[in-house]
């Protein structure tokens, strides 16, 4: 049985392909047409999963979409009519788009499912999953539970933006929910609009943030904006907001709660934004652990699994981790609206068609991620000389050797491998790569490279059975999704003049033997490297060890600030060209900046949309 799972229309459109319950390929639209958080009908997506199946249109037996646009629809009538007469021009503005596209998606969907093969009857095929049923499915089909709970929270689906489900085998029973405007996401969205960085984009920036603030405001959080129940049960304080009516986040009495405008995003962070991102990113966590321990006592199940955009906050999750109320915990890598697509087929084929689950003793099911297409050698020489691009080819020692060399030197390399990733984390499949051990390289990446805020973060990989030797975590973590602390014996004592620095200045403090992923707070976003899922990106950890005794490296997608992470050979070499990436490695081809034609450089960051 095949079945094509969609997401579409709102934002990361993507599409997944399962054949008898086996997760055959999944991409997001936005990698195939460089427009970041595409949410246009997923047309290339689709067509790289059937080329990956091999198949035609004709022999996909169901298409599955990820939520019910009527019961979206009802949820904006109801909104409006709760809040009338203010939010008209915002409902002036929604209901053109809404009576021209999406009240009728199901006849857009057939209109394009027509295009693939418009003898078929595609109206008989579609399948509609909830929002937050989607997302569930997503966390525990391709999980190594057999049992486990699952805990979805985002901005909103239908009306749905914290829910909890338990699985077991093939079923997957929701047992309770929070409804809009109630939202976890949507509190985090407020404060990211309020920081001054762009919403279902900038979350990112306000977790990486948040450890240069103190959480001075956590106390004015909770009690003007959020009741927060000892169970994880909130409500939002609607007064301050204005997400239901109007076109913005929060209004002028959240305004005058945090004494100040928004910031305007080309004005320079200060210690007040700092600090504000300390508070809220405490206030989602302290939500997170309430709402987990409550579901554990409830269900009494002791394995834990997580989806919706809320997921995504690794720092939650290290903590929930550490929390103890479930003994493993697993993240769907891509937990925002993506990993719908794939949430929707797997929800169709266990579902709504019953079929049998089996489960892989303590391997998921999502092939370490690497879901996206890959390139032969011949295709691969063939689209860089095309290009004009100058390199030489190697077997597969060579290159790695090549590779460690060029980075236990300091040098930037950028590493194009295999199948790209599914989800928004690059991990080592699409990767630029840097020498954890420089105290400059965070900088240099961060401006030179993804040309980005210097405060952002970058990720360590590491080979996994070296993972508790450098870090104070005792299980994998392959997704990126996991925050722990660099172990406390490769952490470096701080001089009484840097631990007295303040916001941005505390980045210049190298902190550990491995300072270029060490945040301001020692923690680390880890990813953990294995042989079975990556063996030439594990292979490449272990030639750069061999050289230098540390077997990490920094770990960051390849992309610039505001573009997609690289889909094809062609947009690896447009990176490399543009920015100041020395190395590139694409399949078996080692391209060195020095040996390329200038002129072929071009600054295309500056055409692209900021992030």
């Amino acid at each position: 049985m095949r079945i094509l799972g969609i997401s579409a229309f709102y934002h990361d459109s993507a599409a997944a392909l399962i054949v008898d319950g086996r997760i055959v390929a999944a991409a997001q639209e936005e990698r195939f047409t460089r427009k970041r958080h595409d949410s246009s009908y997923p047309k290339n997506a689709i067509a790289y999963c059937l080329s990956e199946a091999g198949i035609r249109a004709d022999k996909v037996d169901w298409v599955a979409f990820y939520d019910k646009p009527f019961l979206k629809f009802e949820r904006l009538l109801e909104t409006y009519v709760a809040f009338a007469p203010r939010g008209f021009r915002s409902f002036a503005m929604a209901m053109p788009l809404w009576l021209r596209e999406k009240l009728f998606q199901k006849s857009l969907l057939r209109s394009e499912l027509r295009r693939l093969d418009s003898s078929l009857d595609w109206e008989s095929r579609l399948l509609f999953a909830e929002h937050h049923q989607s997302h569930a499915a997503s966390a525990f089909f391709p999980s190594p539970f057999n049992e486990a709970c699952i805990l979805t929270m985002d901005g909103v689906g239908e009306w749905a933006t914290t829910s909890a489900a338990v699985g077991k085998g093939r079923s997957l029973e929701m047992v309770k929910e929070i409804h809009f405007p109630h939202s976890l996401g949507l509190l985090y969205s407020a404060f990211t609009y309020y920081t001054g960085f762009k919403v279902n984009s900038g979350e990112y920036k306000v977790m990486g943030l948040a450890p240069y603030g103190h959480p001075v405001f956590r106390d004015r959080i909770l009690d003007n904006l959020i009741d927060l129940k000892e169970d994880g049960s909130f409500r939002l304080n609607l007064d301050y907001f204005d997400y239901c009516t109007g076109l913005r986040m929060t209004n002028a009495r959240f305004d005058a709660l945090f004494e100040g405008p928004p910031r305007d995003p080309n004005q320079p962070l200060t210690q007040r934004d700092m600090d504000l991102a300390a508070s809220v990113q405490s206030v989602i966590e302290e939500a997170v652990l309430r709402l987990a321990r409550s579901v554990a006592k409830e269900t009494g199940q002791r394995n834990l699994c997580l989806a919706g955009g809320v997921a995504l906050n690794c720092v939650a999750n290290g903590k929930l981790l550490r929390d103890g109320a479930f003994e493993n915990v697993w993240v769907q890598p891509a937990a925002g609206d993506a990993g719908g697509a794939l949430g929707a087929a797997l929800a169709a084929y266990y579902g709504f068609h019953g079929q049998e689950r089996h489960v892989k003793g303590a391997q998921d099911a999502m092939q370490g991620g690497y879901l996206g297409p890959s390139f032969e050698q011949a295709d691969i020489e063939r689209r860089l000389t095309e290009k004009g691009a100058r390199y030489t080819v190697h077997d597969e020692p060579s290159l790695l050797e090549s590779v460690a060399d060029g980075l236990a030197a300091g040098k930037a390399a950028g590493w194009f491998q295999g199948r790209m990733e599914f989800g928004p984390r690059a991990l080592g499949a699409r990767s630029i790569l840097g020498d954890p051990r420089s105290p400059s390289m965070q900088r240099t990446l961060n401006m030179k490279v993804k040309q980005r805020e210097s405060f952002r973060p970058f990720a360590p990989s590491v080979l996994a059975d070296e993972v508790s030797e450098w870090f104070d975590l005792d299980r994998a973590s392959p997704y990126m999704l996991l925050v722990a602390d660099v172990a406390s014996r490769h952490r470096r004592s701080l001089s009484p003049d840097e631990e007295g620095r303040f916001g941005i200045d505390r980045l210049n403090a190298p902190r550990s033997d491995i300072p270029a992923v060490t945040h301001v707070d020692w923690s680390a976003r880890i990813q953990t490297v294995h042989r079975e899922t990556n063996p030439r990106y594990f292979g490449l950890l272990e030639a750069f060890k061999a050289k230098t005794g540390c077997p990490v490296l920094v770990n960051t997608s390849f992309n610039v600030r505001g573009e997609p992470i690289v889909c094809t050979p062609e947009d690896a070499f447009r990176c490399f060209m543009g920015t100041e990436i020395d190395l590139l490695a694409v399949g078996n081809c080692l391209l060195r900046k020095e040996d390329q034609d200038p002129s072929i450089a071009v600054n295309y960051a500056r055409a692209l949309e900021a992030d």
